[in-house]
């Protein structure tokens, strides 16, 4: 059972961080590997991984100690360790994907060309080239041509006229089209880059600031020549752009047509399954923002079958991002159909995936879920738990502090303890929450109006409060279609809160009765 990694030289020990990450199949492999070179039954490296992979924590003190090896050898000695298991790695069946296997033939034709057996090693690049072109890995094409033009300039036949062309025009198409796509994946990491830095566009300015962006950076290209790795990324650059600018419609048109790109082609499924996942997810968020059920359930059934398809491939991160997209879809089903009763096996099921050293979730990840959670309390009447798992995140020192999900849990825990009546916290929370709030920066709309209501919140007599929330209601209902300020309604669905105090009716019901009107 591998560990998990819990402390910060753990983090800083690259070694002992592989180490603990192998499966026992992947162990056994790798001592079988050692016992395989001959005379390293006792070598220092292998001592040296047995005597790591007992430890809990990484302690190198105990390593020196230990007698296995010296201060000025363990550097390198470490360093050899590390080498040695990646190449145990590299032969593991699990790990011989094609892009693994179109290397290895390119480097064996490498060898042949250096020893002068040209006609072998023109053989097996032209075999190599093949499953390149076969599965969309078309810069390992380019190269594989380019060492087949300096072999063809040594190894004279009698084609070599023809030959040359045929050479010279295929580097050429293989050159054009990894310029495309290396123009398309820079644009879609950069969109990438302005989310994480600038996050959503929150006005006009920024949405034609992000639309001059994309525009002045998008490759001219002629679609119909566009093959399949060309398209996944200007399907990509065009749904980061589309996400960017709150354009929903267009993120799902993307996303459907994203995922209708590998359908059609199944062997790039097998090949890059990370991609088809992260597809997957792209469709369900979309369909969630479009609030279109029908479509969400199938999308979200077809990406949950896929951990029981036995032709899906396995692996540690692949298990790991089917944990967090299916789990993220359960919760946002839930809490599109208001449904926010008998929760507690997701949440059971969550908590013991986070917990589990199977998935490697990130903290902000783990953060969001308990997010989910504290909403799914806070809907199903569970106001307790609610502030519990609120407290996780407003203690955790991982989220910066201008992040929507800080700001809304500390808005969602003050609404909490006001519905559980803990009145005596309420003056110290609205204190600290006011402050935390006055502190961030690109606030929307609905969080400005929320500081002015929790400001005075404290000076309303329980007599007032109605007609308060009213208000509230009244102010913060004209941002509900604002392109701009409507995601904040999607983090806490403030309307129907203060519709049900307003109504004297639970929150759930109230989200239902929604729900049944607005969902298609």
């Amino acid at each position: 059972m591998r560990k998990i990694i819990t402390t910060l030289n753990d983090h800083n020990d690259s070694l002992f961080i592989l180490i603990k990450s192998l499966s026992k199949s992947e162990k056994r492999q790798f001592k079988l590997y050692v016992g395989r070179l001959g005379g390293n039954s006792d070598a220092k490296f292998l001592q040296l991984f047995e005597f790591m992979d007992k430890l809990k924590t990484y302690d190198e003190p105990a390593i020196l100690t230990s007698g296995i090896v010296t201060k000025t050898q363990l550097s390198n000695l470490k360093a050899h360790l590390y080498k040695q298991i990646l190449v145990s790695l590299r032969l593991a069946p699990a790990h011989q994907n094609i892009r693994v296997q179109i290397r290895e033939q390119l480097d064996f034709a490498t060898v042949l060309y250096q020893k002068g057996l040209y006609k072998q090693s023109l053989k097996l690049l032209d075999k190599a080239k093949s499953m390149a072109l076969e599965n969309e890995e078309k810069n390992v094409a380019y190269e594989i041509v380019e060492l087949e033009k300096v072999i063809e300039t040594q190894y004279i036949t009698r084609s070599i006229s023809t030959r040359a062309d045929e050479l010279a025009i295929q580097a050429k198409e293989l050159s054009e089209q990894n310029v495309i796509t290396s123009k398309l994946s820079n644009l879609s990491l950069q969109l990438y880059s302005i989310m994480l830095k600038t996050g959503y566009a929150k006005s006009e300015k920024e949405k034609l600031q992000i639309t001059d962006y994309f525009e002045g950076h998008l490759p001219k290209y002629d679609y119909d020549t566009l093959n399949f790795r060309e398209k996944l990324w200007l399907y990509k650059a065009h749904l980061w752009y589309s996400f960017l600018i709150q354009d929903f419609l267009s993120c799902y048109k993307y996303a459907e047509r994203y995922i209708r790109l590998f359908d059609d082609n199944p062997l790039m499924i097998k090949q890059n399954p990370v991609f088809y996942l992260k597809g997957m997810h792209y469709l369900l968020e979309s369909l969630f923002y479009l609030r279109h059920e029908s479509k969400f359930k199938e999308a979200l059934n077809k990406l949950s079958e896929l951990r029981a398809n036995p032709n899906f491939p396995k692996g540690d991160n692949i298990d790991t991002l089917l944990f967090l997209y299916i789990n993220s879809n359960r919760f946002n089903h839930r809490f599109m159909l208001g449904n926010f009763e008998d929760g507690d096996a997701l949440v059971k099921d969550v908590l013991l995936g986070l917990k589990s050293p199977k998935y490697r979730i990130d903290e902000h990840h783990v953060m969001v879920f308990y997010y989910k959670i504290a909403s799914l309390y806070f809907g199903a009447g569970e106001n307790l738990k609610c502030i519990e798992y609120c407290g996780k995140i407003i203690n955790s020192k991982s989220l910066k502090t201008n992040e929507d999900l800080a700001c809304f849990a500390r808005i969602l825990n003050l609404v909490a303890h006001y519905e559980a009546g803990k009145d005596y916290h309420l003056e110290s929370l609205l204190r600290s929450t006011y402050k935390f709030l006055i502190k961030m920066n690109d606030l929307h709309e609905v969080q400005k109006e929320m500081i002015k209501f929790v400001r005075k919140l404290g000076d309303i007599y329980p007599s007032e409060l109605k007609a308060e929330f009213k208000k509230l209601h009244t102010t913060l209902e004209k941002y509900e279609d604002d392109p701009y300020e409507r995601r904040a309604f999607l983090y806490l669905d403030l309307l129907s809160w203060l519709e049900s105090k307003i109504e004297n009716k639970p929150v759930a019901e109230v989200i239902k009765e929604k729900a049944k009107r607005i969902i298609r």
